[in-house]
């Protein structure tokens, strides 16, 4: 009798411990989490600036009409734009600076040039899309695009020249997050879940000018140079340590899986509604694949992801195009700077603005220019990410941090199988001149 108490005792205070334990653990692992939801930034914004209007309507457009058969395809993309995306935050933070310095330092003059020109042209013709993108969202309101290009100009104008821009991408990252309903639409929508497990697994690919023509597409907006761009520039603008690289690392990764994994749900939600019905053909249409979820409200909440995500873009889009021509000339660039301080920086970005709202008030198919947009994306990004990949193995620039043997073979496939496509495309295209 007289040890039950010490046993007693003994296995109160074992309980004790381990319920200690299983707190402090829950507690940490709740501190992670919030940790990486206040630090994800350039990574998960660059990544989700992705699934803009361009990116909505390619991949509504790959559903309606290939129903399934490019979620193989999309599942390279995504392996492709993980390697990128972290390879771009590596950079950025290993270096201090950002792409277009290390390209201009550790290249010829001429070579920088050819990298701006290539990606100044891709970003003028997204944030033109980006703007028609808010004016489509508009318009399913019943708001004439006339009105809200002009205003939301100067909204986002506004929001990134009066330094309250970290705030905003936080809201136009909420607004997109009703994409979040594409999951739900694609298990609602009886989807044929033995087809989309299948052709996700093996590839189902079609010996076409158009499904090579939208591959490219595919390419584009889901792996777009500014999206590297605006990745690297962003941990220099915020000031991010090789030590805090592993937050980082999970933002860019975590990012990039994020964004694809909606973008598969929006193949799979559009095939299942629309799908074998042919090529998209308005933004309304693309919203039917989200009325399983939300029935006749369901062109509102697509406005609602659409206006979000295209705002988000058409800040970061014009964004990564002046911090790569400031990087280059060697001048200030940060969001977080007056326009006497930072002139050319803000005043690139300023006239990106203007530009591309002016030209997407220009009466022209919607769904045509934001897939003509991608693709030109596509035919360009292999230049960038050439970069990328040779500047990631260089020691001299990324020390210990520079990639393995492992990690640099896999990135040399990603980029020779962007360019491989990109050229088949270009051979098509003269060939159908000819």
């Amino acid at each position: 009798m007289s040890s039950a108490g010490p046993k007693r005792k003994l296995n109160a205070e074992s309980h004790s411990s381990i319920g200690s334990r299983l707190a402090n653990a829950t507690s940490r692992r709740k501190r992670t989490f919030w940790v990486y939801l206040a630090a994800a930034g350039p990574g998960l914004i660059a990544a989700n600036a992705g699934n803009d209007a361009g990116g909505i309507a390619t991949y509504s457009s790959a559903g309606s009409q290939f129903g399934y058969r490019t979620l193989f395809f999309m599942v390279m993309v995504t392996i492709g734009l993980v390697v990128v995306q972290e390879m771009s935050a590596r950079l950025g933070v290993f270096s201090g600076k950002g792409l277009a310095a290390l390209i201009r330092e550790e290249f010829s003059i001429r070579l920088a040039g050819l990298a701006m020109i290539a990606l100044t042209a891709s970003n003028v013709g997204l944030v033109v899309s980006e703007f028609a993108g808010i004016g489509a969202a508009f318009q399913l309101f019943g708001v004439s695009r006339y009105i809200s290009i002009p205003l939301s100009a100067i909204f986002i104008w506004g929001l990134v020249l009066f330094g309250t821009y970290r705030y905003a991408e936080r809201v136009f990252l909420v607004m997109s997050l009703a994409f979040f309903a594409y999951p739900i639409a694609a298990v609602v929508g009886h989807p044929d879940w033995h087809k989309v497990a299948t052709q996700t697994v093996f590839p189902h690919f079609i010996a076409s000018q158009s499904f090579v023509f939208l591959g490219v597409a595919l390419i584009g907006t889901t792996i777009s140079p500014y999206m590297q761009v605006y990745a690297a520039a962003g941990v220099v603008d915020r000031g991010i340590s090789p030590d805090e690289f592993p937050l980082e690392r999970a933002d860019a990764v975590g990012g990039a899986i994020f964004a694809n994994i909606i973008s598969i749900f929006i193949i799979i939600a559009t095939a299942a509604a629309i799908g074998g019905t042919g090529p998209l053909q308005s933004a309304k249409q693309a919203a039917l694949a989200l009325s399983p979820v939300a029935g006749s409200d369901a062109v509102i909440l697509f406005a609602i992801g659409l206006l979000g995500a295209s705002a988000l873009a058409g800040a970061v889009v014009p964004l990564s195009t002046s911090y790569a021509i400031a990087e280059v000339l060697g001048v200030e660039r940060s969001v977080s700077r007056k326009f006497r301080q930072a002139p050319l920086f803000l005043g690139l970005f300023s006239a990106q603005v203007l530009l591309g709202a002016a030209v997407s008030l220009v009466p022209v198919n919607l769904i045509t220019l934001l897939i003509f947009t991608q693709v030109l994306q596509g035919l360009l990004t292999p230049i960038i990410l050439t970069f990328i990949v040779v500047l990631s193995n260089r020691a001299s620039i990324l020390g210990d941090a520079v990639n393995g043997r492992i990690f640099r073979k896999v990135a040399s496939v990603v980029v020779v199988g962007i360019a491989a496509l990109s050229s088949v495309l270009l051979i098509q295209t003269v060939i159908g001149w000819l």
